[in-house]
């Protein structure tokens, strides 16, 4: 028999509907997702279509002017376009995060957003005080609970390595259970106590994981890390202080830090702009070596975030094999995001080119960048020109008297005299051993008052200070730009109808449209290009 043959004839008997045949017909049908469906192929026609609600009937041989089933397709949900099993673990709807927007702009209100509709959002604590970031944990423990699931970011804090144990002790003190490891270059004391603490036994043999860590990447190296068991001189010091328990320290070695790993790609905020197409196949090949040398029991899921602005986007990352997809730029858009109105008015009107690099605030010194708004903003050249001056001189009092007007006039709008005495109070209330660094060493002092510069650029744009609209610091990748094509003419378009909610609705359904699109085109059928353009519109 020849291959191509099939063992068993199967003929269609239609139902209400006819074949669609007409490419009109064939982008309606194809875009019922929910359905089964059957690719036809009709005598009559001379070529493939599509069948909707009829059967699969089996026929001995097929008569002359039978509609022949070729292939037959099973209903297509949003909730299946990535890995259950990672959903299951989370207990989520769909495999589906929202990612940790700094200062806030990741609210408490779009966590229990994304929540809402069976997703995961991540609270922005990076910048935030500690008293900010408890406030928020305990309005999400009072409000969603152990019910749904929801996260907090848990950032590297190079420059306060005090601050960033003292978050971790907080997760953990209040049993939140799982965090977005980010901007981590290696791995640290608290985040690896959080990652093992509360690690336990079965009577089975099997480790029970109190904590999830979902570890934000954008380089093999530093995968590597969130992909084998924490290092065992950090084992050792957390031991040895009494922060983790002889038995914590045994289970550590048989599992990696990180339960899951999110593939950063081009996006806002801290990125290395790398393409997802690069990024995420190798980042798989990675985890499948590690997880088959090391024999874990349970898998470590991976997903894609950076650039996913559109349902095709999502599409192409599920196509891809991530497990997950997690947006960032396009919650910053969003009514629930601590971002000012007038900030998301600004976000409303990007472009795909329409964003730069500049230095971030939180590791200025070892000259780390962060990606934000370049239309509407000076805060990009702004920012470099402090880098520069900070990488050429010694000291606040080296630089040329020229130069320094120009910053104390249109960057601090103060002398630097009297941005150091603000400087000077913000840090004594959050970590005085800057201070005293800073005022042993000079060039600490200038990168302090050059970094509040770019703190408070992005606490304006939060709270909206009109007279420093010009130096708004909006991280925002090229996702916001895709994005905003994607919805024009749409109920999306207007900044204050973006609710996060309907935006990852939207972009699931879309997803699974443009998914069954390309099932379909696979099998030869004359797939309509408006089959690869799904519309926003209002869901349930």
């Amino acid at each position: 028999m020849n291959p191509a043959t099939p063992s068993r004839l199967l003929r269609w008997e239609a139902g209400p509907r006819p074949a669609a045949l007409s490419s009109e017909d064939l982008a309606q049908t194809a875009a019922e997702v929910r359905e089964s469906v059957h690719v036809l192929r009709d005598p009559a026609h001379g070529g493939l279509g599509l069948g909707l609600g009829g059967r699969a009937m089996p026929a001995e041989s097929l008569r002359s002017g039978d509609v022949e089933v070729v292939a037959s397709l099973p209903p297509l949900y949003p909730e299946w376009l990535g890995n259950r099993g990672f959903c299951e673990r989370h207990g989520l709807r769909f495999p589906y995060l929202a990612g940790a927007m700094a200062n806030g702009i990741a609210s408490v209100e779009l966590v229990i957003a994304i929540a809402g509709i069976g997703g995961m959002g991540f609270f922005g604590a990076a910048g935030l005080s500690l008293g900010r970031v408890e406030s928020a944990v305990q309005t999400l423990k009072s409000t969603l609970g152990d019910a749904r699931p929801w996260g907090v970011n848990l950032i590297h804090s190079p420059a306060e390595p005090t601050h960033e144990a003292a978050v971790a002790d907080l997760l953990i003190r209040y049993g939140v259970r799982c965090v977005e490891a980010s901007a981590y270059m290696a791995l640290t004391a608290p985040i690896v106590r959080y990652a093992v603490s509360g690690l336990r036994e079965r009577a089975d043999g099997s480790i029970e994981r109190r904590h999830r860590v979902v570890g934000k990447i954008s380089r093999e190296e530093v995968a590597r890390h969130f992909l084998l068991p924490a290092p065992a001189k950090l084992l050792a010091e957390l031991l040895a202080r009494g922060e983790i328990t002889a038995e914590e320290a045994r289970l550590a070695e048989r599992v990696p830090v990180a339960t899951d790993i999110t593939c950063e790609a081009d996006s806002g905020g801290h990125t290395d702009n790398r393409p997802l197409t690069a990024l995420l196949p190798s980042i798989l090949l990675l985890r499948d070596r590690i997880a088959a040398e090391r024999g874990y029991a349970e898998p470590i899921h991976v997903g894609a975030a950076g650039g996913l602005g559109t349902p095709s986007s999502l599409a192409a990352a599920f196509a891809l094999g991530a497990d997950f997809v997690q947006t960032g730029s396009v919650n910053q858009g969003c009514v629930e995001s601590g971002l000012h109105a007038s900030g998301r008015a600004k976000l409303a009107q990007v472009g795909m080119a329409d964003v730069t690099m500049a230095p971030a605030a939180d590791m200025f010194e070892m000259g780390v960048e962060v990606q934000v708004l370049k239309r509407g903003s000076l805060f990009a050249p702004r920012a470099r020109k402090l880098y520069d001056l900070y990488r050429s001189h010694a000291s606040l009092e080296a630089i040329p008297a020229s130069e320094r007007e120009k910053v104390e006039q249109t960057m601090l709008r103060a002398s630097f005299d009297e941005a150091w005495v603000s400087t000077r109070s913000f840090w004594m209330s959050r970590d005085p051993a800057q201070v005293e660094r800073a005022e042993r060493d000079g060039k600490h002092r200038m990168a302090l008052v050059f970094r509040a510069y770019l703190g408070l650029s992005s606490r304006w744009a939060i709270d909206g200070v009109a007279e420093r609209d010009s130096d708004y610091q909006i991280w925002c990748g090229p996702a916001m730009g895709a994005f905003n094509r994607w919805v024009e003419g749409s109920f999306l378009e207007s900044a204050d109808q973006r609710h996060a909610g309907q935006v990852a609705l939207n972009l699931l359904e879309g997803a699974a449209v443009v998914s069954r699109a390309q099932q379909l085109r696979c099998y030869g059928l004359p797939i309509p290009p408006a089959c690869f353009d799904f519309r926003p519109r209002p869901l349930a």
